[in-house]
């Protein structure tokens, strides 16, 4: 199984702005090289983390939904970022992964921020997912699902990379780059967080640390406090001889987790 070649896009978000950010992210990937594989974009990557739903939700068939799909054809590459979704009548933060062919697949963000009434305004999710990418099995989740390693857990090795999007702030920097490394150890896998820069529209900075990290913990990739486009590869030969040579998966407590 060839390497994995992944794209974060760690920048500053245009507060509810929808067709400026998509703009602005146009000519950042425009700017990515054409060998990669996949792009990540961050959490609600067209509007910044807003509660303000019944006025920047889209359908399936609205514009960021068609710029992912028309993106991804156009520079043959994978690519996934959430977005504010409507649907029978209810607001989800719905993961949108485009595939070039135009096959798009999505997963509605289970756990929803309390501290800022997240739940109160979207619906939960109920269904992980599994995208397939060059024989890679990779399960995207969205910022809060960090925190809840049973909802992340890779029971058997389901998946061998798993992505977090958010909008991730300043103040909690420490646990999101902690959370990612525990998340990429105890789960045997490659783990691509990807975060946000600046400061919203409710005065929230961030920091990013956008990061990848190997199955062992090692950190790839870190970046604090700027806005940046960075390439990795991730490499199955890491992954295959971690899994081989401390197998602690073969261990894990299935019985005790509803997968």
């Amino acid at each position: 199984m060839q390497d994995l070649k992944v794209t974060i896009i760690q920048t500053e978000l245009i507060w509810q702005d929808i067709e400026s950010n998509l703009a602005m992210f146009d000519t950042k990937i425009d700017a990515v090289e054409d060998d990669t594989h996949l792009i990540v974009l961050p959490e609600m990557f067209t509007t910044g983390f807003s509660m303000n739903a019944a006025e920047l939700a889209q359908d399936m068939k609205g514009s960021s939904v068609e710029w992912l799909r028309d993106k991804s054809r156009q520079k043959n590459v994978d690519m996934v970022g959430s977005i504010i979704a409507k649907e029978e009548g209810k607001f989800f933060n719905r993961l949108i992964w485009a595939k070039p062919e135009g096959r798009i697949f999505t997963y509605d963000k289970k756990h929803l921020f309390r501290m800022a009434g997240e739940e109160k305004v979207y619906t939960a999710g109920q269904e992980n997912i599994i995208v397939e990418l060059l024989d890679w099995k990779i399960r995207p989740f969205v910022c809060y699902d960090l925190r809840f390693p049973v909802w992340t857990r890779n029971i058997s090795n389901q998946y061998d990379a798993a992505i977090f999007i958010a909008n991730w702030p300043e103040r909690r920097t420490l646990h999101w780059k902690l959370l990612l490394q525990a998340r990429a150890v105890e789960n045997q896998c490659f783990v691509v967080g990807v975060n946000r820069v600046g400061i919203d529209g409710n005065g929230h900075p961030y920091s990013g640390d956008s990061s990848i990290i190997d199955p062992w913990g090692n950190i790839l990739f870190q970046k604090s406090n700027e806005v940046c486009t960075h390439t990795a590869a991730l490499s199955y030969g890491t992954l295959q001889k971690a899994r081989e040579a401390f197998p602690v998966w073969m261990d894990a407590d299935i019985d005790l987790i509803d997968s």
